[in-house]
């Protein structure tokens, strides 16, 4: 489990560092919005 947190804090912190490099916050949004859904499909679409 302690693998599976600090998986989860890097590439929390990967996507911190992209969000200061992108600058249009419109185009944020949408990018976190899409990765969400996808995120939410990997993890609860497995049948």
């Amino acid at each position: 489990m302690i693998k599976v947190i600090g998986f989860m804090m890097f590439w929390i912190a990967v996507g911190m560092i992209i969000g200061l490099l992108i600058e249009n916050i419109f185009i944020g949004i949408v990018i976190i919005i899409l990765l969400m859904l996808l995120g939410y499909n990997l993890f609860c679409g497995c049948k």
